[in-house]
């Protein structure tokens, strides 16, 4: 093949004709100056980022305060995922669904593709080899991504395990992810995020933002990977990944789905409140679980990912001290604010806000401005290896046992604190109706209820009706199938006030989780599924009243039959392949309140 170079310019060998065949087909297409095979080493890491601060894509922070760290501004038009613009390229368009957006393939490859031609030229094509799961886990996955972006070649190095490594579990196989990306001219007029399930292929391009362009992370890990799970019976999901150790060094562990702005970060390295001593949270990922059926029949998940690309805003020492703590080194911002001795700044940063700072954009900012310093979706790019709270199976190759299922979603009202399904096909139905309340900022309207089935609508590879066909499936290969449970963090009271406080707090409904999972404490069986009884929640050391908990769990009759009647149009909305299973479960769910008559009593008045 042509002239592949190491980032010392050594020449290089890739001993896979199928890899060196397609490197050739996209270095045609390209028409790169310069070609790097990237090996993932600590020297080529100092030496990418030294280029990388020479061509003003790095800016060096305070290396004191925060060692190993950089600070990354996008183009002000590229800073979020496009969904608009984010396609699934399936022969029929019933495969993609109605929740994605559709492109055949043949169309998609010629239109992409004449953007790609001669993108490259008098830029370096950088090709990254790399690994999601861990090295050697029979879940793991290889893909190999091809970019002119020395920020994505940086960034893939923290999030996935990347290199050599990578070539060396690939061997001969012909089986790797192909994904293409270019930056072009960051227009989002020539920007497109295409992804081929039946040939795991990814193209992406016009983008230089992390969503869109870490190519092993929304795109493989999830659009590419669910799909690849149900053709391989297995789950693709936005879930992180949690391990709750006892005093008595009893380890549980625990996936869960938030959609966005709903404390996922925060909840996957929780900090056990003073009246949890000796408990311990471990986090094994906090964005994507791979779940597989094990040999003893339990369901066994890995992360995927390497690393965590997480929302700086709102991240505080109070909201999530280990993520505090995981970004002091080795970390790359993306579009924060920086303080004038070289520190970052976000909104909702810990201590007072800096009378001066130099904004997002690299202007000028003073206290008090209307405009925010750091960009809403700013990032950091951190090494998992750096939270003080990984825990020790995080690269297990085998994976963790999941005992528990949780499905969380903002809303001021109708749904509790916590509720446990009935039985695995309610779970699937409550994870299937997962919505979250928009606020007035985003809609103009509060209280509208945003459907993201699973946290997985901006990120289900195919339709979303077979999705959750899927699901159902799931069940008959999983011998003990993980408890399933609905929690809310976000109820308000009548004056629009949180009631419950959230936090290191939400370890006392964990605790209840855990529990029931494990078949030791009691529950009330509510119309909807189970809920803590008085007494079941500990709520010892804790400054809450009865009256708040009994208004946090509370089940509201009339509320619940309009949620069920919102949630049949959704249904409604996703077509023929969606399941008449899920649709049973919501008429018995509506005909359960009709044989009440509206009336319900609560049990739980004494908490």
């Amino acid at each position: 093949m042509p002239h592949v170079q190491d980032c010392f310019g050594a020449s290089i060998e890739i001993n896979n004709a199928h890899l060196s065949k397609w490197i050739v087909e996209m270095m045609a297409l390209c028409k790169p100056d310069k070609v790097v095979l990237c090996s993932g080493s600590e020297a080529e890491r100092r030496s990418f980022t030294e280029l990388a601060v020479t061509q003003g894509v790095l800016i060096p922070l305070n290396q004191e305060k925060l060692p190993g760290c950089y600070l990354h501004r996008s183009n002000p038009n590229d800073v979020a995922r496009v969904e608009n613009l984010t396609f699934i390229c399936t022969p029929e368009k019933e495969q993609a669904g109605a929740t994605n957006n559709w492109m055949a393939p043949k169309e998609a490859y010629e239109k992409v593709g004449k953007l790609f031609d001669g993108s490259m030229k008098g830029r370096t094509m950088y090709v990254v080899p790399y690994v999601m799961g861990p090295i050697g886990s029979p879940m793991a996955k290889v893909g190999v991504e091809i970019t002119d972006s020395i920020y994505v070649a940086l960034n893939m190095r923290i999030m996935t395990r990347m290199g050599q490594q990578a070539l060396d579990m690939l061997g001969a196989s012909n089986d790797f992810n192909r994904g293409l990306h270019s930056m072009l001219d960051c227009n989002p007029d020539r920007r497109y995020i295409c992804h081929f399930p039946a040939d795991n292929t990814i193209w992406s391009i016009g983008s230089g933002y992390g969503g869109n362009v870490l190519l092993g992370k929304k795109c493989l890990a999830l659009r590419i990977g669910s799909y690849l799970g149900k053709t391989e019976g297995w789950l693709a999901e936005h879930m992180l990944i949690l391990g709750v150790e006892s005093p008595e060094g009893e380890m549980t562990y625990v996936a869960a789905a938030f959609p966005s702005q709903c404390g996922k970060t925060n909840f996957a390295m929780m900090v056990p409140p003073k009246r949890f001593k000796g408990w311990k949270i471990w986090t094994v990922g906090d964005d994507i679980a791979w779940m597989r059926v094990g040999e003893d029949g339990r369901l066994y998940a890995i992360n995927p990912e390497a690393g965590y690309f997480g929302v700086a805003p709102g991240t505080s020492m109070k909201s999530n001290p280990n993520a505090m703590k995981t970004v002091l080194k080795d970390t790359i911002f993306t579009n924060v604010a920086v303080t004038k001795d070289g520190d970052v700044w976000w909104e909702g940063k810990d201590g007072p806000v800096p009378d001066e700072l130099t904004d997002w954009q690299g202007r000028p900012w003073k206290k008090g401005s209307t405009e925010k310093a750091a960009h809403p979706n700013s990032r950091f790019t951190a090494p998992a290896a750096n939270n003080p709270w990984k825990s020790r199976f995080a690269d297990d190759p085998g994976g963790v046992p999941i005992s528990a299922i949780i499905f969380g979603g903002r809303r001021a009202t109708t749904v509790p604190l916590v509720m446990q399904a009935f039985h695995w096909a309610h779970g699937v139905f409550m994870g299937a109706t997962l919505g979250s309340e928009t606020t007035a900022a985003a809609t103009g309207k509060v209280g509208v209820v945003r459907r993201d089935p699973m946290a997985m609508l901006p990120f289900c590879g195919y339709n979303m009706g077979e999705y959750f066909a899927h699901w159902l499936a799931m069940q008959a290969q999983i011998a003990y199938p993980p408890k399933v449970f609905l929690v809310n963090w976000f109820r308000q009271n009548k004056d629009g006030k949180f009631l419950w406080p959230g936090f290191g707090e939400n370890m006392r409904v964990l605790k209840w989780i855990v529990d029931r999972a494990r078949l030791r404490v009691g529950g009330q069986e509510t119309p909807f599924g189970w809920v803590p009884r008085a007494g079941d929640l500990d709520l010892s050391d804790f400054d809450i009243s009865p009256e708040t908990v009994d208004e946090a769990t509370a089940i509201n009759i009339d509320e619940w039959k309009t949620e069920l009647e919102s949630q049949g149009s959704f249904f409604e909305s996703l077509g023929e392949k969606m399941p008449k299973a899920l649709e049973l479960q919501r008429e018995f769910l509506l005909a359960r309140i009709e044989s009440m008559h509206g009336k319900w009593v609560v049990h739980n008045s004494k908490s």
